[in-house]
């Protein structure tokens, strides 16, 4: 009797993913780097047309709400961090072929509000009430 075939576990674009994450656990000096916005930046620099106009204004709106976070890569994504630990990221909608992008907060984030509360937002046109939003949930998530 043989074996059925095995599926694999991860979709290409998930194992793309964790390769740039081990890229970028590899790269990162033995010592603190100060800030990581180059590769925050970089990686928003690569990405589609829509994408890197969306990721420019989610950088915007993260570091003036959120001057202590320091930007870096997690994944591969511009992602937000206090101590080193992620507090939120953007996920283009590339990265996994989604049909948009999203803007995701980590366990770390303090938005807990009741029972149950969203931690993944999908992003569409950004108003300007929209990124009065963000900058709230930015805000919210940092605070003690």
């Amino acid at each position: 009797m043989s074996r059925p075939e095995r599926k694999p576990h991860f979709t290409t674009e998930e194992r793309s993913a964790m390769r740039e994450r081990v890229r970028e656990l590899k790269a990162r000096p033995r010592v603190n780097k100060p800030d990581g916005a180059d590769a925050a930046l970089a990686a928003i620099a690569a990405m589609s047309p829509a994408d890197r106009a969306m990721g420019e204004r989610i950088h915007r709106i993260v570091t003036a709400s959120a001057p202590a976070l320091s930007p870096q890569t997690w994944y591969g994504m511009p992602a937000y961090a206090s101590d080193g630990k992620v507090i939120c990221f953007f996920q283009p909608a590339q990265k996994f072929k989604t049909r948009y992008a999203t803007l995701g907060f980590s366990d770390r984030a303090n938005l807990d509000d009741g029972e149950m509360w969203p931690t993944s937002y999908a992003l569409g046109d950004l108003t300007p009430a929209g990124e009065a939003r963000i900058a709230a949930l930015v805000k919210k998530a940092v605070r003690p």
